[in-house]
């Protein structure tokens, strides 16, 4: 009881943070949105071209420092990694893709559905579908396996690479990229939204706050503690826009939204899925990279590329709608996706079969010393 206490106590108070991000300056129905932020920090350092959507977004440097400083002060920072870290790459480019199919991470779409956009009522059912078929193959042995203890240089990679952005963003901002409109120029004082990912940080590391974490495990196990959280901060998001006058019920004139249900369905879905076969959605590998997790690092550079890629080929999807080119990635990557999973989770069970066969010749062996 009081861990899921704790859960909804910091679902309000995220709930809280994101609204006042949006009333100090951050996007509409965005104002701690994790894949668009990932994505701005990518055009911020030059990864990506696309204008307006260039910053370096310092609440995901608190994120990440945030975590950091909680897991030392409760000695939960453990240095590990090594576990399939390439293809953690790969799937946290695809969560990336897939959030930028539907414009945002399923904290967003959160949010965009707490602000009357009927599209993330789309989008919510494809991210749930995504997770159940994750979980499917996790039922079938799926698992990228157990990491290793890792040097402690590997763990702090994380932490000093967010706080190196942080010092850049403040000492030689004209070595960054800087929208002059859209997104990426709507955007809370540097100290302000430092200090909302630093409290966000330290709440999503002692609570192990996760969206995918939330459906997934009550799909497995019919367990609501995470899911608690998530319907406190939707709650509260919610009253908020409705007291500030921000509510706006309908599909269409939404803030850096698209109406085309299919893709906004089927990107979410991609989300889900690989956030499932790699362990955690986009703010939980944040938080997990803060702790010391390489693997989860690994991932979060995915999402990093991801951006890049998307934006470099013009996939990223727009309040215009998705292009051609967009819609044969989408089919491309479920594709993959499901390809992932399979191979993985057989794999898997040939090992294990192989454990068992092991164990039982080893028996028959000390059985036949004995006897002789």
């Amino acid at each position: 009881m009081r861990e899921k206490t704790a859960v909804i106590v910091s679902g309000i108070v995220i709930g809280v943070i994101t609204l006042l991000l949006v009333v100090w300056g951050n996007p509409a129905n965005m104002g701690f949105c994790i894949a668009c932020f990932v994505r701005d920090i990518a055009g911020g350092l030059g990864l990506h071209r696309a204008a307006p959507v260039q910053y370096l977004r310092p609440e995901i440097m608190g994120l990440i420092l945030g975590a950091f400083v909680t897991a030392l002060f409760f000695r939960e920072f453990r240095s590990t990694g090594g576990a399939n870290v390439t293809l953690r790459f790969m799937l946290g480019m695809f969560m990336m893709m897939g959030a930028l199919v539907f414009l945002g991470c399923p904290w967003r779409m959160l949010l965009r559905l707490a602000g009357g956009d009927l599209n993330a009522l789309v989008a919510l059912p494809g991210y749930i579908f995504g997770i159940w078929v994750g979980t499917l193959f996790l039922q079938q042995g799926y698992s990228l396996g157990q990491a290793k203890e890792q040097s402690s240089l590997n763990g702090l990679i994380a932490p000093l690479l967010a706080f190196a952005l942080l010092v850049l963003l403040i000492t030689r901002p004209s070595l960054l990229f800087f929208s002059e409109q859209g997104p990426g120029s709507m955007r809370a004082p540097i100290f302000v939204a430092l200090l909302a990912g630093l409290v966000v940080g330290v709440l999503a590391q002692r609570t192990r706050f996760c969206t995918m974490g939330a459906f997934r495990d009550i799909i497995l196990f019919r367990d609501f503690h995470l899911f608690s959280g998530i319907i406190a901060l939707f709650v509260v998001v919610l009253v908020g826009n409705l007291l500030l006058g921000s509510f706006k019920l309908g599909f269409t004139g939404q803030p850096v939204a698209h109406t085309e249900w299919l893709w906004n369905f089927l990107g979410m879905g991609i989300v889900g899925f690989a956030a499932v076969l790699a362990g955690g959605c986009p703010l939980r590998q944040l938080i997990l990279s803060g702790e010391g997790n390489g693997d989860a690092m690994a991932t979060v550079l995915g999402l990093t590329a991801g951006a890049a890629v998307m934006h470099n080929f013009a996939w990223a999807a727009s309040p215009a709608g998705v292009s051609g080119g967009t819609k044969v990635m989408v089919v491309v990557v479920w594709i993959l996706l499901l390809a992932v999973g399979w191979f993985v989770a057989r794999q898997a069970r040939e090992n294990e079969a192989k454990v068992q066969q092991g164990e039982s010749l080893k028996g028959q062996t000390s059985a036949v010393e004995v006897s002789s």
